[in-house]
């Protein structure tokens, strides 16, 4: 009985840390020349892949902005269509390394980090971004503006499909509403 305890917690704090993974997933590699101050201020999620803490949800869009330590305040904002109400979070990125490179972990639950990682960025503006998680189950399509031309959706398609996501499950976000409460 204290084999069957004992594994059942190894097997348990294995899946808390893997859930809290900082890196990115393997053969993605995050943008260099990165510069964080031309990042901060409000994206729209134009695509996502489904997770539950933004399921049901529209107008979905996060704000960054630095604070005094050199952390990021990041506040995530949608519209939950089920609750007909908007959800905020707030949270707190860290540069895992170089801040020249777009790899940062990301905390909305006190101690727990997950990663977020620029994986393609139209660096010459900061209009649009591709962001991966810390393994290929999560993956953003973000912009600026709240809506992409259909060339550069189709561009960032292909690259997220040759680098192994899976864009076939992909959800469209609705951008429709003020962005208001």
């Amino acid at each position: 009985m204290l084999f069957i305890r004992s594994a059942i917690l190894a097997v348990f704090f294995a899946l808390t840390l893997a859930a809290c993974s900082t890196a990115p997933p393997e053969g993605v590699r995050p943008v260099t020349s990165f510069d964080i101050n031309r990042y901060l201020g409000q994206w729209y999620e134009i695509a996502r892949l489904d997770h539950s803490f933004e399921r049901g949800m529209s107008d979905v869009n996060a704000t960054y902005q630095l604070q005094e330590d050199g952390s990021v305040k990041v506040i995530n904002r949608g519209y939950d269509m089920q609750r007909q109400a908007w959800k905020e979070a707030i949270g707190r990125a860290l540069f895992i390394g170089d801040p020249g490179t777009a790899s940062l972990k990301v905390s909305f639950f006190g101690p727990f980090y997950g990663g977020y990682h620029v994986i393609a960025l139209d660096q010459q503006n900061y209009r649009w971004s591709l962001v991966a998680g810390p393994d290929r189950d999560y993956l953003w399509i973000l912009a600026r503006d709240k809506t992409l031309p259909a060339e550069l959706r189709e561009q960032l398609l292909s690259q997220a499909k040759a680098l192994g996501f899976a864009t076939d499950k992909l959800i469209w976000v609705e951008q429709k509403r003020a962005d208001t409460n």
